[in-house]
């Protein structure tokens, strides 16, 4: 059992709210995932080619005391790369103007320890382990901006409680999946995309997902087509919320059994695994609540 939380919203001066709006959403989610939290938040793309990586630190030695400024200051030196580093205790955002994957085979030579939680000209991602209260204050959730965003709390049953397999997962560029139930055949499509060069980093069954629609998505596949491939392709019970740099889409199985809220009004759209997480909303009282219906997809313009 695990817990998701989206939310969308559609006025300019409400992105300055994103965070405050959403911790509430996630703290109410606490008795569905009390093992580890996460979400991705989307703002304005950066510039031209410039990319960012969502990085933590937790695994290595040094933790909450990685030399961040050490790591850009190596870039420059042996790359001849400038960046930029944004620091949320052990987390940071890496802002530069080259091809990511060449700061990426970097960072894997020499911090093999750093794990890269996230790529993107719009993306920051934060996920820990700890209650959904103890991540949202860790990294400040509150302050967060952007347009929307994509929450998770998780109760582990099937992968093992740490910050590389809580959620969101990501995959290629800007794009971001959560996930309550359980697949059945994630092995299956791993043995379907690894001979794609398609690269896993833990065992989690939500990876598997994650990854698949990805690669639809970069075979040339529009988001609407790679959720109906996702329908023939996945096998188990799930309710997806993804996140794309202009999108919030949301799926459920042909059962339907994992349950979904939708809260909409004209200020913004929100989704939760129950009410409670939306009761707070502002005019809520107003809003179209409905169940999303099974093996439908529901997506949102940002």
């Amino acid at each position: 059992m695990c817990g998701i939380v989206g939310l969308l919203v559609k006025k300019p001066a409400l992105r300055e709210h994103l965070g405050k709006l959403m911790v509430p959403m996630l703290i109410g989610m606490t008795d569905r995932g009390p093992d580890s939290a996460g979400l991705a938040v989307f703002a304005d793309p950066l510039k031209g080619t410039a990319r960012k990586l969502s990085l933590y630190s937790g695994m290595t030695e040094a933790g909450a005391d990685f030399d961040w400024h050490g790591l850009t200051h190596g870039l420059k030196e042996h790359l001849g790369v400038p960046s930029k580093i944004e620091i949320k205790h052990n987390h940071a955002v890496l802002t530069f103007e080259v091809s990511p994957d060449i700061v990426k085979k970097w960072l894997h030579e020499h911090y093999p320890l750093l794990h890269i939680l996230s790529t993107g000209q719009t993306i920051d991602l934060y996920k820990d382990i700890g209650t959904p209260t103890m991540v949202a204050n860790r990294y400040d959730f509150a302050s967060l901006t952007g347009s929307h965003l994509v929450g998770h709390t998780r109760m582990a049953t099937e992968s093992a409680v740490t910050p590389d397999r809580a959620h969101p997962f990501t995959a290629g560029e800007d794009f971001c999946l959560v996930h309550n139930g359980s697949l059945s055949n994630p092995y299956g499509l791993r043995r379907k995309l690894e001979p794609h060069g398609i690269h896993f980093d833990t065992d989690n069954d939500t990876e598997a997902a994650c990854r698949f629609l990805e690669w639809r998505l970069r075979e040339g596949d529009d988001l609407e087509t790679a959720l109906h491939a996702g329908f023939e392709e996945l096998d188990g019970f799930f309710t997806f919320l993804m996140g794309t740099p202009d999108k919030l889409a949301l799926i459920r199985d042909p059962f339907a059994c994992k349950p979904a809220v939708v809260a909409e009004t004209d200020d913004y759209v929100a989704i939760a695994s129950e009410f409670r997480s939306l009761a707070h909303l502002p005019d809520v009282k107003n809003a179209k609540v409905f169940e999303p219906a099974p093996e439908e997809m529901y997506v949102w313009n940002a």
